[in-house]
């Protein structure tokens, strides 16, 4: 063959161009994954638990619910070595641990879900804790 996109090797035709082009693709940096996904229109975390958002939670990056709150909304910590992206943040809570954010908004799981699917803290404490959705 006359163009220079094509080879022959060991007596298969390759498109050299195809091979660059995977190439660049696998070199290029990829965003980090989500700390969370979504099932069913809402945010879960890896154990497929419904996630939440607080309402006094008004400063972005900025929890509130700490205490006896984080340990009835347990916070969705961020694993070490986790970066953010995108709409995901980064919280420090005051005692020094980290916790994601969607959109400035720190999520939690709520005790009280007990299975995959759950969404039983909707509306709870005066309808100030919500099922987070993309």
């Amino acid at each position: 063959m006359k163009h220079a996109a094509f080879r022959r090797i060991a007596g298969t035709t390759v498109i050299a161009a195809s091979f660059a082009v995977l190439s660049a693709c696998s070199m290029m940096s990829s965003a980090p994954p989500a700390p969370a996904k979504v099932a069913d229109g809402v945010f879960t975390d890896s154990k497929d638990m419904t996630l939440y958002t607080f309402d006094k939670d008004a400063t972005p990056g900025k929890s509130v619910c700490n205490d006896k709150c984080a340990s009835n909304w347990p916070p969705l910590m961020v694993a070490d070595g986790a970066t953010a992206s995108g709409d995901w943040s980064v919280v420090t809570r005051d005692d020094g641990k980290k916790q994601w954010a969607y959109k400035g908004k720190p999520l939690y799981t709520w005790i009280k879900d007990t299975k995959p699917g759950d969404k039983t803290g909707e509306g709870a404490a005066g309808n100030t804790w919500h099922v987070a959705k993309p």
